[in-house]
């Protein structure tokens, strides 16, 4: 009898750690403790198929509305989701200006529609805690289109830097095949050219540059930018070694060769950055207007010659050429993106391959739709077909196609690409919106740009050197709360004494005394507990 007991023991104890394994397992592949419901979903879905609900069903969906394209209930796009993929789209519309706000309130009184779009890495964080958002990472293996671009792309690397303190992600990233620039400066080239004044490569090559803009243009001001300037000092940044504007983040930058996190406003690459754009603004080459003025009025004193540089992408030089065909008449100037200047650090170039994608709420698992909502989003946002039909629209009534070339029809313009046309990609048919079209390949992507743009992306491709994506800092929740509580004000006042060195406001000789100032509130502890996390997490996996 005691035999026996002590068999059964060894059994269950065996059995138990069976158990305790597979709870332990990272594996996005691994099984989750959530039954999937299969009702509605293709029995056969492999990569390459195009989804089609074996029922009809309705899906809730959060809708970022754009002032550009608004709303409209009865656009081409809603009717083709439901012809295609037998889904409704039962869509809460909010503003694209409370956007943020909006999903945080739905999703903490548990109001938040199934799929939140337009979500980008690192703001999922904030509801994984609560258990609001779903662990995508558990069910992969039901999204082929997704696993076979992540495969054909090696983006394992990346998506690593998804990963949360249990070791899976939470959003689902708009994935593309290569890195996209779009922001640089745009320049008066038709005045450079006139004036015998090099197109820049270098920030030193622009300063000289504006210099003799100056001296020839004595009541212009060279650079008035908008984006009250974060998105220069973003793309920047890169160029002398450190994060600023837009690409801050939460002040963390990766050091390499000590392999460990930094403060990124305590270094001398940021020191560097402050000392040259102080420089411009002293010598009267840039607005100290551009930090706080509007960005209309930025671009007013462009397109009108008060200025020869100004921030912007692919979208706005196109808006600015209608304006200047106005203000300066066409024919009289030329404009174009030039490739984003090299830094002391050398011609680099930071950026993902991972975009603002889906978080899919803890509501799904009610759902007895589950597997065949997995299989839309799938479809919808990362197979071939999905992603050209939310860019493109319909073939034979958006758009033509022959030998892989696409066109859009006669009456149907889009960011300039037909001029001509009366009717709007976005504005009439709700193709190419924010909600749904990104990621892709880069076929797909310089598909829908004009020979200029891709002009400029093989241009920083051939030049630039991409920066590594800094490596992962998967918080515990604890620590999570106290980072984010400690970093805003940090940031804030980096945010402060970066405008300040710059206009003057407060001599760079008191660097060193705004370090020390950065410390007197937490920096230390909350760049030391960064490096823990990273360290343990780089320990155990």
């Amino acid at each position: 009898m005691k035999e026996s007991c002590k068999k059964v023991g060894l059994f269950l104890g065996l059995f138990m750690l069976v158990l305790l394994a597979a709870a332990c397992s990272n594996d996005d592949t691994a099984s989750s403790d959530v039954e999937v419901s299969t009702k509605g979903a293709m029995e056969s879905y492999n990569a390459g198929d195009t989804f089609k609900a074996t029922e009809p069903f309705d899906l809730s969906i959060l809708y970022m509305d754009q002032p550009t394209y608004p709303y409209k209930e009865d656009w081409l796009l809603w009717d083709k989701i439901k012809e295609i993929t037998n889904v409704t789209l039962k869509s809460t519309i909010v503003p694209m200006s409370d956007y943020t706000q909006k999903r945080s309130l739905l999703i903490s009184s548990g109001d938040a529609p199934i799929v939140i779009p337009k979500t980008y890495p690192g703001e999922e964080a904030a509801f994984v805690a609560s258990g609001a958002a779903l662990p995508v990472s558990d069910y992969i293996d039901k999204m082929p289109h997704f696993k076979e671009k992540v495969e054909k792309w090696d983006l394992d690397p990346e998506l690593d830097t998804l990963r949360q303190n249990d070791g899976k992600f939470y959003v689902l990233p708009g994935l593309h095949e290569e890195v996209w620039p779009d922001y640089t400066l745009i320049v008066r080239t038709d005045i450079f050219e006139e004036n015998n004044i090099a197109i820049p490569t270098t920030w030193d090559e622009l300063y000289t540059a504006m210099k003799k803009l100056k001296e020839i243009y004595p009541d212009s001001i060279p650079f008035s930018d908008r984006f009250t300037f974060n998105s220069t000092l973003n793309i920047a940044a890169t160029g002398f070694g450190t994060k600023a504007g837009w690409g801050f983040g939460n002040g963390l930058s990766y050091d390499q060769d000590a392999d460990e996190f930094v403060y990124a406003a305590t270094t001398d690459g940021y020191k560097e950055m402050l000392t040259y754009f102080h420089k411009l603004v002293e010598e009267g080459l840039l607005d100290e207007e551009s930090f706080t003025q509007s960005d209309d009025l930025a671009v007013q004193k462009f397109v009108t010659g008060k200025s020869f540089i100004i921030n912007g992408n692919s979208q706005t030089i196109n808006l600015h050429r209608v304006d200047m065909d106005k203000t300066l008449g066409k024919g009289n100037y030329s404009i174009s993106k030039i490739t984003v200047p090299g830094g002391p650090t050398g011609q680099l170039m930071s950026g993902s391959r991972l975009e603002n994608g889906v978080m899919i709420t803890s509501k799904i698992k009610e759902s007895e739709k589950f597997e065949a909502i997995l299989q839309f989003i799938d479809w919808l946002y990362y197979s071939d077909e999905g992603q050209e039909f939310t860019k493109w629209g319909v073939e034979g009534t958006t758009f033509t196609k022959e030998n892989g070339v696409r066109k859009l029809t006669d009456d149907i313009n889009y960011n300039g690409l037909n001029p001509n046309g009366t009717k709007d990609l976005r504005v009439d048919y709700g193709f190419s919106g924010g909600v749904f079209a990104y990621g892709g390949t880069t076929d797909l992507l310089h598909s829908m740009m004009s020979e200029e743009e891709i002009k400029f992306q093989n241009d920083m491709k051939a030049v630039k050197t991409p920066v590594p994506t800094d490596p992962l800092i998967p918080y515990s929740i604890e620590d999570r709360e106290k980072a984010t509580l400690q970093s805003t004000p940090l940031k804030d006042y980096t945010n402060q004494n970066t405008l300040k060195f710059i206009l003057g406001t407060r001599d760079l000789s008191e660097f060193d005394a705004f370090v020390k100032e950065l410390k007197s509130q937490g920096l230390d502890q909350y760049v030391e507990t960064a490096n823990k996390t990273y360290l343990e997490y780089k320990k155990n996996n």
